[in-house]
């Protein structure tokens, strides 16, 4: 049996990324339902909005899910003992040190599973005893490694690098990546943008709509002064742009970003104000569908490319 289905009870190696904005209970529990495994993300939710929709989510599967917890967040304390309180299995942490969490996640019998972008961190996340982890290249939406190491190199060096389950991401929202990334060696994939479009996601339809009109070259990592980003073109991205060529430090872009700049984008709707956090993917993508069509559709592409190649390999013995 695949390692990541038996370690999480799910049927289909599919996790939904954990992302801010896009990822509440609806899209969480739709996939989940699909047989996949959806990620409330908690990067974008007060400790009580996250208990609400940890609520609904149990109301709307009876299937595993979990909650992504980004673990510099500044009410960490309080997130973790919503999760704690609200008896959840699952946790999918980034962005900070999984060795002051994962101990006591994992006392309470909760599967702990750390996003990662390098071979340095996968062993310090190894080492803190997670279960499993993410390693997510290059291409991915969002906050990125500051190495922009993409997928295609970063899978076969942490899979080579440590003896747990890697989740491959960045660049995946396909059955054809999906085959990829297992020839690399991973165990399961991790998809974010195209469940961003997904009819359940919580982004904001002009957002959606702005994803999936999106080509080639849209989107560019940014910020790396501070945390880099990727994010889709508009006039804040041109603004943060040429601030770094003309030399901005740390605190003048974080000045230009301001506060709730996310939420303006992905969540209110403003297309040229806001920050529109997608991965290069969104060029692939041209329709909005439910989330069981798309867990679907690449399952079935999935299985498909591997029947094509196990016919070639046939044929050449």
């Amino acid at each position: 049996m695949n390692p990541i289905c038996k370690l999480f009870n799910i049927k289909y190696p599919i996790i939904q990324a954990g992302m801010v904005w896009c990822s509440g209970w609806k899209l969480a529990s739709a996939v989940s339902n699909a047989g996949g495994l959806g990620i409330i993300g908690a990067g974008s939710m007060y400790p009580e909005v996250l208990r609400e929709h940890i609520q609904k989510c149990k109301r709307a599967t009876d299937k595993p899910f979990g909650v992504n917890i980004p673990l510099l967040y500044p009410n960490i304390q309080e997130i973790i003992n919503v999760v704690l309180e609200e008896d959840i299995k699952i946790v999918f942490s980034s962005a900070g040190n999984p060795a002051t969490w994962t101990k006591i996640l994992k006392e309470k019998g909760i599967r702990v599973v750390h996003v990662i972008a390098n071979t340095k961190f996968a062993l310090k996340a190894e080492e803190a005893g997670v279960d499993a982890i993410v390693a997510e290249g290059f291409e991915a939406g969002g906050h990125n490694g500051r190495e922009e190491t993409t997928t295609l190199c970063l899978i076969p060096m942490i899979k080579a690098a440590v003896t747990i389950p890697v989740i491959a991401a960045g660049g995946i929202g396909s059955g054809k990546s999906m085959l990829a990334a297992f020839a690399l060696g991973a165990d399961a994939v991790q998809v974010g943008s195209a469940f961003a479009v997904a009819e359940e996601s919580s982004a904001h339809p002009s957002f959606k709509n702005k994803i999936i009109s999106s080509a080639e070259g849209d989107t560019k990592l940014a910020m790396k002064k501070l945390v880099p980003v990727r994010l889709l073109k508009n006039e804040f991205a041109d603004a943060i742009a040429r601030a770094e060529e003309e030399g901005a430090d740390r605190t003048e872009l974080t000045e230009l970003l301001g506060r709730a700049r996310a939420k303006l984008g992905m969540f209110e709707g403003d297309m040229e104000n806001g920050e529109l956090e997608i991965g290069q993917v969104s060029a692939m993508l041209d329709r909005i569908k439910p989330a069981k069509e798309i867990l679907k559709e690449i399952w079935q592409e999935y299985l498909s490319g591997l029947k094509s190649f196990r016919d070639l390999y046939d044929e050449t013995i």
